[in-house]
C-alpha cells in the first residue's frame, strides 16, 4: 500500500518499491524538456518546468482515483536553432528518437504501457510523433502527448494578448516567475538586427522577402524578440501560478482518463 505523502518520482523509490507499486499498472508521466536560450531574463533549464509540473500532475491524477508516477525528466530536447548559444545542450534527431526509443522500450518491457508523455519543447514534436507512431503500429500501444507549453498558451489567452506569446515570452514567462521566480532577471537588452542575404531575419529560421516568409538558416542569435518587450510589463508570478493550477488540472484530468482505459486500441 502506498503511503501518504510518498514522492511519486522514481528517481525517489526503491527498485523492489517500484516493482510493487507496478503491479496496479499505474501511469507513467515521462517528461521531456531542453536546456536552450530563451534570452537574457530566463534560465536555460526549462525542463525543470517540466519536472516540477509533472510532479504536481502526479499527485493531482492520483488524487482522481489514477495512481501516477514521473519517470526523470530528459534534459535534452531536439536541437534546433539554439546551438548559437553557449551552454545550450541538445540532441540531433537521431539521438533523441533512440533516446526516446530506449525510455519508452524500459517502460513497456515490464508491462508498463499506460504512458502519458509530458512534452515541454517544441522541437521535440516530430520525433515523438514518428516514435509513439511505431510503437503503436509494433505493439499497439497508444502513447499520448501533452504538449505543456501549447496548452499552457491556450488556458494563458483569456488573459493577455496575442503578441505576448513567444520564444522567452509568454507562456514561460510568468510560469517560470511562478516556479522558479529567483532565476528570472530583468530584461534589457535585444538582439541587434540581424539580416542573411542582404534580408533582414524574421523568426526561427526565416528571412523576409517583400512581405514574404523564406526559409533560411537563421538561429536564435539572430531573431527579433519584440514579444518578450510586449509580455514583460503584464506578466507575473500571479499570472503564472493560475495558469499552472489550471495546466495541472487539465492534465491531472487527462491522465486520469487514460488510466481508465484499455492500453491496447
Amino acid at each position: 500500500m502506498d503511503t501518504p505523502g510518498r514522492s511519486s518520482h522514481l528517481a525517489d523509490m526503491t527498485a523492489p518499491d517500484f516493482a510493487q507499486a507496478a503491479v496496479s499498472k499505474p501511469v507513467i508521466l515521462l517528461p521531456l524538456g531542453s536546456h536552450e536560450d530563451h534570452g537574457p531574463h530566463l534560465p536555460m533549464g526549462d525542463y525543470l518546468l517540466a519536472d516540477r509540473l509533472a510532479g504536481r500532475i502526479a499527485e493531482a491524477a492520483t488524487s482522481l482515483g489514477s495512481r501516477s508516477f514521473v519517470a526523470p525528466c530528459l534534459p535534452f530536447g531536439v536541437a534546433d536553432y539554439f546551438g548559437c548559444s553557449t551552454g545550450g545542450l541538445a540532441l540531433s534527431p537521431a539521438a533523441f528518437r533512440a533516446t526516446l526509443t530506449d525510455l519508452l522500450e524500459g517502460l513497456l518491457r515490464h508491462g508498463l504501457d499506460r504512458i502519458v508523455i509530458l512534452n515541454g519543447h517544441g522541437g521535440n514534436l516530430p520525433i515523438i510523433h514518428e516514435v509513439t507512431l511505431n510503437v503503436r503500429h509494433e505493439r499497439g500501444v497508444v502513447i499520448p502527448s501533452f504538449y505543456l507549453w501549447k496548452i499552457a498558451r491556450k488556458l494563458m489567452e483569456k488573459h493577455v494578448a496575442a503578441g505576448h506569446f513567444g520564444h522567452g515570452a509568454e507562456p514561460l514567462l510568468s510560469l517560470t516567475m511562478a516556479l522558479r521566480g529567483e532565476t528570472v532577471r530583468a530584461d534589457d537588452t535585444a538582439p541587434p538586427p540581424q539580416s542573411l542575404l542582404g534580408l533582414k531575419v524574421s523568426n526561427f529560421g526565416t528571412l523576409d522577402f517583400e512581405g514574404v516568409e523564406i526559409d533560411a538558416p537563421a538561429e536564435f542569435d539572430a531573431v527579433p524578440r519584440p514579444a518578450v518587450a510586449a509580455a514583460w510589463p503584464g506578466a507575473s508570478a500571479a499570472l503564472g501560478q493560475a495558469v499552472a493550477d489550471e495546466l495541472v488540472a487539465v492534465a491531472a484530468r487527462f491522465v486520469a482518463h487514460v488510466g481508465k482505459q484499455a492500453a491496447a486500441f
